[in-house]
C-alpha cells in the first residue's frame, strides 16, 4: 500500500514570474522526497508525488500547502489517494494502481467542489470522517497569511526546535513566534496529524 498526492497551484498565472513558485514547489517536493523518480511537475502547474509511508501523507500535504502559501496570493489543491500500486513507471505519472486512481479522481472533484484538500481510500466511512476534519482544518489553513505559512513550514522542518530557536532562524523574538504559531493553529493541525496517523494505521 502506498499514498499519492496529486495537486495543482491555484492562481499560478497571476504571478508574473513563474520561476518564483516553481522553485518553491521543487524545493518542497525534494524536501519531502529526495528520490526524484517519486515526484513530477507536469502541465505547467500540476504535480504528483508518491509517499510510500502512508502515515506521512497528511503532513506532506500540510507542508506543501505551507510552502506555496509563503508566496502571496497563491494556494494549492491537494488530493491524497491511498491504496495499492500495481505498476511502477519510469516517471511517477506513468505509475498505476488504486492510490493513483484515487488521487487523480479526487483532484477533479476538488475543482468542482471548490475545496482545497481531500482524501480517498477504499474505506468510505474513513473518507467521510477524515474529509470532515479536513474541511474544518481548511477554515484555518486556507486563511494562512504569508507569515502563518512561513511559521508552519519552519515548524515542520524543525520539529524538535523550541520557539527561541525558530525565532533566531527568522530574526524575530520568541513571543512573536508563539503568536504566529497560535494564529496559524499549529497545535491543532499537529493534533489532527496525530489522529490521522492513528486512523490510517487502524482502519487501512
Amino acid at each position: 500500500m502506498t499514498s499519492v498526492i496529486t495537486g495543482d497551484i491555484i492562481k499560478s498565472r497571476s504571478v508574473n514570474n513563474p520561476e518564483l513558485w516553481l522553485q518553491t514547489l521543487k524545493t518542497a517536493l525534494t524536501t519531502i522526497e529526495a528520490d526524484k523518480s517519486l515526484w513530477e511537475i507536469y502541465r505547467g502547474d500540476s504535480f504528483q508525488l508518491e509517499i510510500k509511508d502512508i502515515n506521512k501523507s497528511f503532513e506532506a500535504a500540510i507542508y506543501l500547502k505551507a510552502c506555496i502559501k509563503t508566496i502571496k496570493e497563491l494556494d494549492v489543491r491537494l488530493a491524497i489517494g491511498i491504496g495499492s500500486k500495481t505498476y511502477s513507471g519510469k516517471q511517477i505519472t506513468e505509475s498505476q494502481g488504486e492510490a493513483f486512481q484515487h488521487s487523480g479522481e479526487t483532484l477533479e472533484t476538488l475543482k468542482k467542489e471548490k475545496q482545497n484538500l481531500k482524501i480517498k481510500t477504499s474505506n468510505k466511512q474513513l473518507n467521510k470522517e477524515l474529509n470532515l476534519y479536513f474541511r474544518l482544518a481548511l477554515l484555518s489553513m486556507d486563511s494562512w497569511t504569508v507569515n502563518s505559512a512561513e511559521i508552519i513550514k519552519l515548524s515542520l522542518e524543525n520539529p524538535n526546535a523550541i520557539q527561541e530557536d525558530l525565532g533566531k532562524l527568522l530574526g524575530i523574538n520568541q513571543n512573536t513566534i508563539s503568536r504566529r504559531q497560535k494564529r496559524a493553529n499549529l497545535d491543532e493541525i499537529l493534533e489532527l496529524n496525530s489522529m490521522y496517523q492513528q486512523k490510517i494505521t487502524q482502519e487501512l
